[in-house]
């Protein structure tokens, strides 16, 4: 990814703005952030159905208020190890535009925290170098009381798995 496309993603995500309300949640020990605006709901841990031969990062499905939907964990997409859900793991439910469809998705956190208000301020796009995770999966990072928060970039993740991370939940459109 070029240092132009990282700065482009991170202006599209501030949108002018000087602050950006997002729920936060933990994945593996690391605080990460989503924009509140795209979550639908918040749920405790749902009987989830394998999908055969899907890739692990979608590897199964949830019922959604009647709706069936991918349930992701997006820790396989930043080479983090899965883990076994715990009393505190919750899956939230967010909308994408994918391939210019509303697109109902399921993430699986270890932890949600809170909704809240993050500064543009105390945000920088991530380093080109030095990470261990691949810079075009996140938006940027937020310097908040001496530690960083990980905003992703979900559409780079989602958009990049193969197919459409909803072809994972045999699509109840019938696609």
């Amino acid at each position: 990814m070029t240092i132009a496309a990282s700065k482009h993603d991170f202006d599209r995500l501030w949108n002018g703005a000087e602050e950006l309300a997002v729920l936060t949640f933990n994945l593996n020990g690391e605080t990460f952030a989503i924009e509140a605006i795209v979550v639908q709901e918040i749920l405790d841990l749902l009987p989830e159905t394998s999908v055969p031969g899907s890739q692990a990062f979608v590897g199964s499905v949830i019922n959604f208020r009647g709706k069936v939907i991918p349930l992701a964990d997006i820790r396989l997409a930043f080479g983090m190890e899965a883990t076994r859900p715990t009393i505190d793991s919750r899956i939230v439910v967010i909308e994408l535009d994918l391939s210019g469809e509303r697109t109902l998705i399921g993430i699986r956190t270890d932890r949600v925290y809170e909704v809240t208000t993050l500064l543009r301020a105390a945000s920088e796009p991530p380093p080109s170098v030095g990470m261990r995770w691949r810079a075009d999966y996140i938006d940027c990072l937020v310097k908040r009381d001496g530690e960083f928060i990980i905003l992703p970039n979900l559409d780079a993740i989602f958009n990049s798995r193969g197919e459409r991370a909803g072809s994972a939940a045999a699509n109840s459109d019938g696609r």
